[in-house]
């Protein structure tokens, strides 16, 4: 019997790109389902649990990023969006949203590939760690974070990005630090992320007094 890596669904009203995802995929051994809406793979998540989700933003009928931000705060599954190219506010509004990557068509299989291997590497060899310090608990374990008893869904991004800082509380890491951690290139787009980091662990985002912002060289998470 065949050992597959990990489940995945692809998402894309593009006949010709879901073939050739689930060609190539299968090729190095991962099982893969399709689906060509964003309401079709509403269905399928419903019924199956998925390692992954790969989400075309541009779609007939509900977009991807409607479906990620119906979806993100009822499911764990990392999601990577497939972007049409030269679209920066796209790929911002898909971070800010919850996905944790992004691809811009057109792009090489392999690169896929190389994404959906570090964020299954992250996922599913992770430690637990589980850290609670005034009215905050964060469990990276459950990807949560539990403020004044308010339940916070974490993504794969902002797992990873918590799970370095926590391992190194008052250390201050530069944003391409963080960038290169979650492979982003663009400065903006990781400001983004700790944005939304903010939102979820601070009671006044505007002035955090855990995750703060060293001027002009990065940010630091402060446990107390």
């Amino acid at each position: 019997m065949n050992k597959f890596f990990g489940h995945i669904l692809v998402v894309d009203d593009d006949e010709g790109i879901r073939s050739l995802l689930k060609k190539f995929l299968n090729e190095n051994k991962y099982l893969i389902t399709t689906a060509n809406s964003a309401e079709n793979a509403a269905e399928k998540v419903k019924l199956i649990k998925f390692d992954i989700i790969i989400l075309d933003i541009m779609m007939q009928g509900q977009s991807g990023i409607e479906f990620t931000i119906k979806f993100r705060n009822e499911l764990n599954t990392p999601i990577i969006l497939l972007t049409a190219k030269g679209e920066p506010d796209e790929r911002i509004q898909g971070l800010e949203i919850g996905a944790d990557d992004y691809l811009s068509k057109p792009f090489e299989p392999k690169e896929l590939l190389l994404r959906i291997k570090n964020i299954l590497n992250k996922t599913q060899n992770k430690e637990t760690r589980r850290v609670k310090f005034d009215n905050i608990e964060i469990d990276l374990n459950k990807s949560q974070i539990i403020r004044d008893g308010i339940e916070f869904k974490i993504n794969n991004s902002e797992r990873k990005i918590l799970d370095k800082m926590i391992g190194s509380p008052g250390e201050t890491f530069s944003r391409e630090d963080i960038g290169k951690l979650i492979n982003l290139e663009k400065e903006r787009s990781v400001d983004v992320i700790i944005t939304r980091l903010r939102k979820k662990i601070e009671i006044d985002p505007k002035n955090p007094k855990y995750l703060q912002t060293i001027r002009g060289t990065g940010y630091v998470l402060w446990i107390e």
